[in-house]
């Protein structure tokens, strides 16, 4: 048996959208079950994220500390954003919120993992990308507001965050997944350099070069 995700799509008969925001939306579908039935599914529409574990020579992880209103705390992350023009390459994302967030620039990168945050709730998909060869960016820093204005940026020893994903003490996803992927791809044949290009095809979210 190969465990492998597949594409599947169950015939929707009805579908409305009851709300529609800044940057997503929410869409309710009526979907016809296994046996004939017909089930109504809510779930966020989202563009897609791109997140950056970025990782420096003395094996550092670049993280920022955010608050997050929806769960009440300030987590840390690992610099992400959303994919905001359609089909866009989600490297040039990555790039981009690396300077943002970090005003960091990475000769090397790589694909690390793509995952869907919550597949039962959301279409959200991500990739997160290796970044290394780190060096600060040129001209100025971006500036920032909202949450972003209280951000605190920290460069963290990589076995530190894996050490606080499995003592339940980060639980940023895109953090949590990247790091233990750092480790794991580590310890395949190959090492990180076994790791998909950057360029890599991403089905959730086709792009154009």
């Amino acid at each position: 048996m190969q465990v492998q995700d597949t594409p599947e799509e169950w015939r929707v008969v009805a579908t409305t959208t009851p709300f529609t925001g800044k940057k997503t939306s929410v869409r309710t579908d009526d979907v016809v079950m296994p046996d004939d039935s017909v089930a109504r599914r809510d779930y966020q529409v989202h563009p897609g994220s791109v997140a950056v574990l970025a990782l420096d020579e003395q094996d550092r992880v670049v993280v920022l500390r955010q608050y997050r209103h929806p769960v009440r705390q300030k987590l840390w992350e690992i610099p992400a954003g959303l994919l905001d023009v359609p089909g866009e390459n989600p490297l040039h994302g990555a790039q981009r919120e690396l300077y943002e967030e970090a005003h960091v620039k990475a000769g090397d990168w790589r694909v690390l993992t793509d995952l869907y945050t919550s597949p039962g709730g959301s279409d959200e998909a991500v990739r997160i990308f290796l970044a290394r060869d780190l060096a600060e960016a040129e001209g100025e820093r971006y500036e920032v507001s909202d949450e972003e204005a209280d951000m605190e940026l920290a460069r963290v020893p990589l076995g530190e965050l894996v050490r606080g994903a499995l003592a339940g003490e980060l639980h940023n996803s895109c953090l949590v997944a990247g790091v233990l992927a750092v480790v794991a791809a580590r310890a395949e044949v190959g090492g990180l350099e076994g790791l998909r290009e950057a360029s890599a095809p991403w089905p959730a979210r086709p792009f154009t070069a």
